[in-house]
């Protein structure tokens, strides 16, 4: 065993609720603290908030169930266009909104795209200029709009994080804009958002979680406080994702998800990602594959590439999730959970399955060896390899 093991813990009580004080982010934590929302804006001084959502959770009516904990006094807007992968357009549209509302804060309601558009959004209104300008770590020379950030999702973790993911409207790639500024200063995680969710996005967004727990466990850049978040996630993932699934009336499911995935959003924090990731995004650029489907399906061949560096620190998650019983290698055997998760929640796992031809391999190797993750993987990828991954998927 590494020296980096970590103890399985016990799932969240689903009828706990806590609060805790992070690097200067206020996290409450429990099922119905959505009922803080008006607390915490009227904490922050925010009088006249920008709400970011996307149609899908305007029509689930969480936005107007989030409004009517309000003050009256509260002058809101709200920017609901976000899609699914926000582009650069999508943002300056935000940005726009709310420059004309005045929005002395944003709210960010719904799932990564939403918290990213949020985050995005506030770069522009706070500093000015255009998305791009943000593109890398600590570009915001001005102070930036206190924010809130509540997921709806159990997915990306992104309101753990400082980056904003956004795509190049013009060359579909991600850009990572990040700044510590950016970070919401208040995060409610309330597990009885996510009870409504529909199973298919519900199957995405778990994946997504776990993939970011797995890769953020073993990069480069891995520490002993990311190696604790992302091995504490990937406990509780990987126990909670398929009751979440089959009953998401489950409140020890939904505890579980929500701060497993925020968990494995911090790790990523700490210690970036990898290969899985730089394989999958230029499915998506390029086929319009969605994200989780497509780091949750590359994810099982990476940890086989990676096994021969890090198969010890694989076996740790193997051990930690309680899945001994095997004599295979750690790497094997969390590949084959992974494909598990993935078959349970009923996501394609060969490229084949989409409409992608073999013979477009060799250009989806060369965009994914241009990926910034691909630097912080365990084990030195180069095209070749990327070549030889997609080859393994498809």
């Amino acid at each position: 065993m590494s020296n980096s093991s970590y103890a399985l813990q016990a799932m969240p009580d689903p009828e706990a609720s806590w609060e805790a004080e992070i690097g200067g982010v206020s996290l409450i934590f429990g099922a119905g603290t959505l009922v803080r929302l008006g607390e915490e804006l009227a904490r922050l001084g925010i009088r006249r908030p920008l709400v970011v959502t996307d149609p899908g959770i305007l029509d689930a009516g969480l936005v107007e169930r989030a409004m009517g904990l309000l003050s009256d006094r509260m002058e809101l807007a709200i920017f609901s266009d976000v899609s699914e992968n926000p582009d650069s357009d999508v943002v300056a549209k935000g940005a726009e909104v709310a420059s004309k509302h005045r929005a002395d804060g944003l709210l960010a309601i719904g799932g990564g795209s939403s918290l990213d558009c949020a985050k995005g959004i506030n770069f522009i209104v706070s500093n000015g200029g255009r998305i791009e300008d943000y593109w890398g770590d600590g570009k915001a020379e001005k102070p930036m709009l206190p924010s809130i950030g509540i997921p709806t999702t159990a997915g990306t973790g992104s309101e753990a994080q400082r980056f904003a993911l956004i795509s190049h409207a013009e060359t579909h790639r991600k850009m990572a804009c990040g700044d510590r500024k950016a970070r919401f200063k208040t995060v409610i995680l309330d597990p009885d958002l996510l009870e409504t969710v529909p199973r298919n996005v519900a199957a995405v967004t778990g994946i997504d979680a776990v993939s970011h727990a797995v890769e953020s466990y073993v990069t480069r850049r891995r520490t002993p406080i990311s190696q604790l978040f992302a091995g504490q996630a990937w406990s509780l993932l990987n126990g909670s994702l398929e009751t979440y699934l089959e009953r998401p009336s489950s409140r020890t499911a939904r505890a579980g998800m929500l701060l497993g995935s925020h968990l494995a959003g911090a790790a990523i924090e700490a210690s970036m990602l990898g290969a899985a990731h730089s394989s999958a995004n230029p499915l998506t650029a390029q086929y319009d594959v969605i994200h989780g489907q497509a780091v949750g399906l590359m994810l099982p061949h990476v940890v086989r590439f990676n096994g021969i560096n890090v198969n010890d620190l694989y076996a740790d998650l193997v051990r930690g999730a309680g899945l001994n019983g095997s004599e295979a290698p750690g790497a094997t055997r969390l590949s084959t959970r992974l494909t598990e998760l993935m078959t349970s929640a009923g996501l394609p796992t060969r490229l084949s399955e989409f409409n992608i031809p073999e013979s477009a391999l060799g250009d989806l190797a060369a965009l994914a060896n241009q990926e910034w993750t691909a630097k912080f993987n365990p084990r030195r990828v180069v095209e070749q390899d990327f070549v030889k991954l997609y080859e393994a998927a498809f």
